[in-house]
């Protein structure tokens, strides 16, 4: 009996994610690794840094490396408009912010509504997605930002 109780708690989690959109595509990442959501500001550019990494910004006296996750990801940049975000995460004790387009909301899904990623979706490497979220009317792309980073490219941003 206990297993079964077990077994339907499993199939009962939710997971809270804060969705954003890049281009077409709507991505979520866990609620749990994002610090904060701020609107763009100015970012000082770092000679000789990856292509995909803007700069820096100083977010309240910490200097902050930022990603353009759309040149990360070899998609089409973009000019900055109002609904740009940059969302500042935590990975591996790294703190980092990401441009994204825009922000959409915090959403709750069920578990058992996640598949396990496809060998490539939309010319994003699956390296970097956790699962394939199936929602009503859309299908949500899980991203483990643990994994978007290489350990060469934290120890890089540490260095900016």
């Amino acid at each position: 009996m206990r297993e079964a109780a077990a077994h339907k708690d499993v199939g009962n989690e939710l997971l809270q994610l804060v969705t954003f959109h890049i281009g077409d595509e709507e991505f979520g990442v866990e609620i749990l690794k994002v610090q904060e959501i701020i609107r763009m500001m100015g970012i000082t550019r770092v000679p000789k840094a990856p292509d995909f990494v803007e700069g820096v910004i100083n977010l309240r006296g910490k200097v902050i490396p930022i990603i353009d996750l759309r040149k990360r990801f070899g998609m089409i940049t973009q000019d900055h408009n109002k609904h740009t975000r940059i969302i500042v995460l935590e990975i591996n004790a790294v703190i980092v912010g990401f441009v994204v387009d825009s922000v959409s909301e915090v959403l709750r899904i069920p578990a058992n509504t996640v598949e396990p990623p496809p060998a490539i979706i939309s010319g994003i490497e699956s390296e970097y997605i956790s699962g394939v979220g199936k929602l009503a009317d859309r299908l949500l792309i899980l991203l483990d930002m643990d994994r978007l980073l290489s350990r060469g490219e934290q120890g890089l941003l540490t260095g900016l």
